[in-house]
């Protein structure tokens, strides 16, 4: 497969797939599409020359954020390329989602932020999928944001909690941030060098969305001059509706390239997956939302060769 082409000349993907994931031709082909034929099979994607720290984040709730976290993360992992979710919104979707343990008393990433302990202390690799790692969130976190206002240097926590891992061993460290711009993101702001902005193909989508560009105008200004939004992926588009489609059309005569070609459709799937603590990239790779995840995480790969 061909690197995936960038910029206003390439053409929109948003993946097919069949209606059930039967042993048909093209259940066939969309499973092999997403690397679920065996690891000796899967395409090599390849790997960026230094870990790419990316904050996945966006103040509205329920855009994608987790979604895109997990099945981006899921997707590189299958192609050998090692990667770890740092879970950061109190939630614990992302958690629930790799299936992580991260009950209430289990060390997490609010041990990592209050209590200084070592980010390694609470990496655990994913089961069943090699080369995933996850740092999981737990309840505890809801009260970080009040916890760490007296702390010195609260913004700069995880940043150096990450800087004392050795991210040589990572390709690509996906940070999940909750659906607000506390403090929890921006110390996600602080601690990446990349933004990934999921916005939902509808209505309000585009509410919110300056409040999040200025946050991340602030936290280059002061605390991370490294920081640039590189990436923005369409979510839950639905092509029945005429607004869907102007909502992505505007998207992207504002961001241009920045913004990944594929787009991720909605799909039942995608919602069910967690439920099984699994991504959907391995509850049901042939859905059209497996198949797309797929294609945008090969995409991002792509793109950190060409860029």
């Amino acid at each position: 497969m061909s690197p995936q082409p960038t910029g206003q000349e390439a053409s929109v993907v948003v993946p097919e797939a069949p209606v059930t994931s039967g042993d048909t031709p093209i259940a066939k082909a969309a499973e092999a599409a997403v690397g679920v034929r065996g690891a000796a099979k899967r395409e090599a994607w390849p790997r960026p020359n230094r870990c790419r720290i990316m904050t996945i984040a966006n103040q509205k709730g329920g855009v994608g954020k987790t979604t895109t976290a997990v099945n981006l993360a899921a997707s590189l992992s299958q192609h050998g390329i090692r990667v770890l979710v740092i879970d950061l919104d109190p939630q614990g979707n992302a958690s629930t989602a790799l299936d992580v343990d991260h009950h209430v008393g289990v060390d997490s990433v609010y041990h990592v932020l209050v209590e200084e302990l070592p980010m390694t202390e609470v990496v655990r690799e994913v089961e069943g999928m090699p080369g995933l790692y996850c740092a999981p969130a737990s309840i505890d976190l809801a009260g970080a944001e009040i916890e760490l206002v007296p702390l010195v240097a609260r913004e700069n926590r995880l940043m150096r909690a990450i800087e004392a891992l050795d991210t040589a061993t990572f390709d690509y460290v996906l940070i999940d941030c909750p659906p607000s711009l506390g403090l929890l993101t921006v110390n996600a702001l602080a601690a990446a060098e990349e933004v990934l902005i999921p916005i939902q193909c509808e209505y309000y989508a585009l509410e919110g969305l300056e409040q999040l560009l200025r946050t991340v105008e602030m936290v280059r200004g002061h605390l991370n001059p490294k920081l640039r939004i590189s990436t923005i992926l369409l979510t839950m588009y639905d092509g029945r509706t005429r607004l869907a489609t102007q909502v992505a059309e505007d998207v992207r005569s504002h961001f241009g390239d920045v913004v990944l070609q594929t787009i991720i459709p909605r799909s039942v799937r995608v919602s069910e997956a967690p439920s099984y603590g699994q991504s959907v990239i391995t509850y049901d790779p042939a859905s059209s939302g497996a198949v797309a995840y797929a294609e945008a995480a090969r995409e991002l790969a792509y793109r950190a060769v060409t860029s």
